[in-house]
């Protein structure tokens, strides 16, 4: 059992929450930052393979290549994709979704489609994901970081006990509620466990081979993901004063500086200083992403944020 970021899985879901923005709730505020981004892109192929339900070609969805995966080598892999393969699914997905308007071509030119698949997914990320992906990516990191301490404390069954209300692990199997009947034996694969920001519903499984078995699930705490920051507890803004104790609140997540300071309204040099002063005072720790640092609290800073009675979160 391993755990992994799939930057491209978030497209993929991310075109059906475009697709049917009524079944997105969680998604408005992103939906509405989006107007006026997809000049020039033909998306009309692409969205016709990811239908709000059922199966999506898993071709799509290439096995991401390491924990933190990068949309680079995602996109890679799509174009790698063996024609055979290629042809596989779009003839499972046309059987189940006779409806969908899937050209020939993918079936008689794959490897050109794929490609042009490929290009297209490449412009929408840049335009559409990588805009917000640090935010994304700090829930994503945040949550498998939860995942492998349940883990190690409790083995599977207490990962999984709250992983989703629709995944029950018996000791001997794994039940997932979903759309396809299907009993899989992993005979030694293992299991990848993704978590998404926007398989926001209900957990998804992919198990046809040639693929390892994967289970990708609703990330902890992804509601929020569009919130702006907590106003910190009256207690904390007393102890450390009001913007590190707001900074110390919104640190339930990896953040950089740069996402403190838009979710904050402050400077960039301004919560530069504010987060190295925690750091330096223990409650909080930054890791290295990149180009990108990453803060989040400390053992010291959690017990200190929750030593207080925390007010709901005000949205602005």
């Amino acid at each position: 059992m391993r755990f992994a970021v799939s930057p491209i899985w978030e497209v993929v879901r991310s075109l059906v929450a475009l697709r049917d923005p009524s079944a997105a709730a969680l998604h408005v505020p992103w939906l509405r930052s989006l107007s006026g981004r997809f000049g020039g892109i033909a998306l009309e192929d692409v969205v016709a393979l990811v239908p709000p339900r059922g199966y999506i070609p898993d071709f799509l969805t290439p096995a991401p290549s390491g924990p933190l995966g990068r949309i680079e080598d995602d996109l890679d892999a799509l174009r790698r994709t063996r024609v055979r393969q290629i042809r596989h699914d779009i003839e499972l997905f046309r059987g189940q979704h006779p409806r969908a308007r899937v050209s020939d071509a993918w079936l008689e030119h794959p490897r050109r489609e794929v490609r042009r698949l490929a290009d297209t997914v490449a412009v929408f990320w840049e335009r559409a994901i990588e805009p917000s992906w640090s935010r994304i990516r700090a829930f994503l990191e945040a949550d498998i970081a939860h995942r492998a301490g349940r883990l190690a404390q409790g083995g599977p069954a207490e990962l999984l006990a709250d992983l989703h209300p629709g995944v029950a692990w018996s000791g001997e199997q794994l039940d997932v509620e979903s759309v396809r009947n299907a009993t899989v034996e992993l005979d030694g694969r293992g299991l990848v466990l993704i978590p998404s920001a926007f398989q926001s519903a209900r957990p998804a499984t992919r198990d046809l081979e040639p693929w390892q078995p994967a289970l990708i699930y609703p990330a902890r705490g992804i509601a929020t993901v569009w919130d702006e920051g907590a106003h910190a507890p009256d207690g904390l803004v007393r102890l450390l004063g009001g913007t590190r104790a707001a900074i110390l609140s919104d640190l339930d997540a990896p953040r950089s500086t740069t996402d403190v300071a838009r979710r904050l309204s402050i400077s960039p040099a301004g919560a530069s200083h504010h987060l190295t002063t925690l750091r330096d005072a223990g409650l909080v720790a930054g890791r290295r992403e990149g180009r990108t640092v990453l803060y989040v609290r400390t053992p010291m800073g959690e017990a200190l944020d929750a030593g207080v009675i925390r007010p709901e979160v005000r949205r602005r």
